[in-house]
């Protein structure tokens, strides 16, 4: 018998971001004024998206949720301002990027509350597949309402789908977060660079050397019979606070000066994403699950089920399997019953034991800590040898 979940707690609660006192950036201080339009940079890979950032930008389209401003510009606009060296550089993205669909239309800001924000709000005014690129945002979204404020140097995009099948939409996230683990291995061996081993926290976290790094957020909203959906990636790239990134890594592992960049990580990203989505619509997500499994923390992890029986509490070890077919973390016990596993966002969790506890209360069961700590990192391990929160 499957015992189905209402409510997943995380172990860790979000990692909020905040932008370094010492922030330096000619327009943040305007940006950060309600009043002042955000500024977008409406860039296309072809002369076809090219006539959708004219038209966007002439009819005067795009706006923020709530009134807010935004001013539309092109791509060979940007040269008339002056913006930092490390600013997001579209030709590098263009010359990197060999999609048919995803990333071919690209709004870049310098700093913005949200690129969630930006493809979701005007997401019936933009062509399936445009990316929003921020490279600072000061009001970034976050699972259960968590609220970002994300410095230079962490890469922070998102995009747009639309998907027909309702029973899919859940999956997606997962398709996006394998999409950036094999994005960081594309560019390590195109470039040289060291294997770095990042690894997926289930259902949406991204996790090197037992930190966390990155996130993906997806949303959806349905329309005309199609299932809207804005997903969003923030990754740190070269922002080591306030906890690690890949150029922090990279430098540790490397014996010459190299680094990652962002143009080549988000190229990488949609080159692997189109593929994947491509196999995910035909074929289900069962095709791509062996690959998922290798890069997630979870395979084999025990966990303890503590159900409550009137005044009774009974502990039972169980044990992590996969996914079922929704989506849900498949777990199995001794007693071979199967626990389906929700999210349930991230919620006043405390540490007893150094184990990951399920409790069950009315056939409802939610993770509640983590079992077998490794003495090595303090994180967990699983059967397999990875580590895992």
């Amino acid at each position: 018998m499957l015992v189905q979940s209402s409510r997943f707690r995380f172990l860790f609660p979000p990692i909020q971001k905040r932008i370094p006192s010492s922030l330096s950036f000619s327009v943040a201080s305007s940006a950060m004024d309600s009043a002042s339009p955000s500024m977008l940079f409406l860039c296309g890979k072809s002369s076809t998206e090219s006539e959708i950032a004219k038209s966007l930008k002439i009819n005067d389209t795009l706006n923020l949720p709530n009134g807010g401003k935004v001013s539309a510009l092109l791509q060979s606009e940007i040269n008339t301002f002056r913006f930092g060296e490390d600013a997001f550089n579209v030709d590098l993205f263009w010359n990197s990027l060999s999609t048919k669909r995803f990333g071919r239309f690209l709004i870049w800001s310098p700093l913005l509350p949200s690129t969630h924000d930006i493809v979701s709000h005007n997401f019936c005014e933009l062509p399936v597949g445009t990316v929003c690129v921020a490279d600072t945002q000061f009001k970034g979204r976050g699972r259960s309402k968590n609220a970002w404020e994300s410095p230079r140097g962490c890469l922070m995009f998102s995009f747009t789908l639309q998907m027909e099948d309702g029973k899919t939409v859940p999956l997606v996230q997962y398709v996006v977060s394998l999409a950036v683990t094999e994005a960081i291995k594309d560019v390590c061996d195109r470039n040289g660079f060291p294997f770095i081993d990042v690894r997926i926290k289930w259902p949406n976290d991204l996790y090197l050397n037992g930190l966390k790094v990155g996130g993906i957020l997806c949303t959806s909203t349905y329309k005309s019979k199609k299932f809207n959906v804005s997903s969003g990636i923030g990754f740190n790239v070269g922002n080591e606070k306030p906890t690690t990134c890949l150029n922090t890594v990279l430098k540790e592992l490397s014996t010459t000066p190299n680094e990652f960049r962002r143009e080549d990580i988000t190229a990488a990203f949609f080159n692997k994403f189109e593929m994947l989505y491509d196999i995910f619509i035909n074929q289900g997500f069962q095709t791509l699950e062996e690959l998922y499994y290798r890069t997630w923390l979870h395979s084999g992890q025990r966990v303890i089920v503590q159900e409550k029986n009137e005044d009774r509490v009974v502990e039972n070890v169980v044990t992590i399997q996969g996914l079922t077919s929704s989506g849900y973390l498949l777990a199995i016990g001794d007693d071979n019953q199967m626990c389906e596993l929700h999210p349930d966002g991230n919620r006043n969790l405390q540490k007893k034991s150094n184990r990951l506890t399920i409790q069950k209360i009315s056939g409802k069961a939610w993770i509640l800590e983590a079992l077998m700590p490794s003495s090595k990192t303090g994180f967990f391990e699983n059967t397999r040898g990875y580590q895992g929160p």
